[in-house]
């Protein structure tokens, strides 16, 4: 009985290119994703994904070059948004390929003992997934610089130098050996809320009461929608559409104003605009959890008991009056 010939893998690694980034968008791109190939593994920390293109390529009756550029084209126009593109027969390969390839251009490493050796040996030894800059050094020092001496080491000697689980990983990988999946997942939910100024914004005090103004909201709507946020992230972005992006994890998770404003507002301190010429604020909660799961810890102050009595007093209101009863987000602190 003849054996069946093994199916040619094609794992993507795509990272998108937006002038200006939303949760919103970041959903509407994954939708593209999804409609070339269901198998697909959101990572929204660095604006990317892993596609599976495996079964997607005999589908639609394309290779992988052409599937690749028919996904980044319709990401294009579609929504506007320029997008880079790594493609291998593994994630790790795929990821290899995609951080060597500038926005606007795919990278594709077929599935080929020979061409994914000519791809792999010559990378220097931080570029395979694993090894950090302080491995790199170690391995230097016994004259491992490329994947490709990697590959030549003896297990064993490779063993007395990382350790059993690291050098069998690296010397997999080196050798194009990776067979871990695409796992599909939606994206961590997220909630996030924006403002775009009139005219570019150089005050200081201005960004300050917007950010105060995202809280509140963002603040609200957690509330409402019985979640708190684990973390916040602060993106910024300026008249020449550059972006500065910081986020923090919370002391404890919450969807209390004062503490998310208090992080909001180091956030923003931290990345010292003074006078720049900011177009547009935007504040993300991050790793919603259902509010059931909070734990806040008990204290001695009896000041914030009495600011989240009046957070929830200001809640019913602005249910039953509107949003324009509550003020804003600035009056907290001042409460007594």
């Amino acid at each position: 009985m003849t054996a069946s010939p093994r199916r040619t893998r094609a794992i993507l690694r795509i990272h998108f290119h937006p002038a200006e980034r939303s949760e919103e968008l970041y959903g509407q791109l994954l939708t593209v994703l999804d409609g070339i190939s269901s198998r697909v593994e959101p990572l929204p920390a660095d604006w990317s994904a892993y596609v599976d293109l495996t079964g997607a390529l005999t589908y639609w009756g394309r290779d992988v070059e052409g599937l690749v550029a028919v996904l980044r084209l319709r990401l294009l126009a579609l929504h506007g948004v320029q997008s880079s593109a790594g493609a291998g027969p593994t994630r790790s390969i795929a990821a290899m390929a995609a951080d060597v390839t500038p926005p606007g251009c795919a990278t594709v490493v077929r599935d080929d003992p020979y061409e994914i050796a000519a791809f792999l040996r010559t990378k220097p030894t931080a570029a395979l997934p694993g090894i950090g800059p302080k491995t790199a050094r170690t391995l230097a020092r016994y004259g491992i610089t490329t994947v490709g001496d990697i590959a030549d080491t003896q297990l064993p000697t490779l063993q007395r130098i990382l350790g059993t689980g690291p050098a069998r990983q690296a010397h997999d990988l080196a050798h194009g050996i990776d067979e871990r999946p695409v796992v599909p997942s939606a994206a961590p939910k997220t909630m996030s809320a924006g403002h775009r100024f009139d005219r570019d914004a150089l005050d200081p005090d201005q960004h300050h009461r917007t950010v105060l103004r995202l809280v509140q909201g963002l603040g609200a709507r957690l509330r409402t929608s019985d979640e708190i946020t684990q973390a916040l992230t602060l993106t910024v972005t300026y008249a020449d559409r550059t972006q500065t992006t910081r986020s923090r994890t919370l002391t404890e998770p919450t969807a209390h104003t004062p503490a998310l404003a208090t992080t909001a507002s180091e956030l923003l301190t931290s990345l010292g605009l003074q006078r720049a010429r900011v177009r547009t604020i935007a504040l993300r909660a991050e790793r919603l959890r259902p509010a059931e799961d909070s734990v806040h810890q008990l204290t001695f102050d009896h000041r914030d008991e009495k600011l989240r009595r009046l957070e929830a007093a200001l809640d019913r209101a602005a249910a039953r009056y509107g949003s324009g009863i509550t003020g804003a987000a600035s009056t907290f602190p001042q409460a007594g």
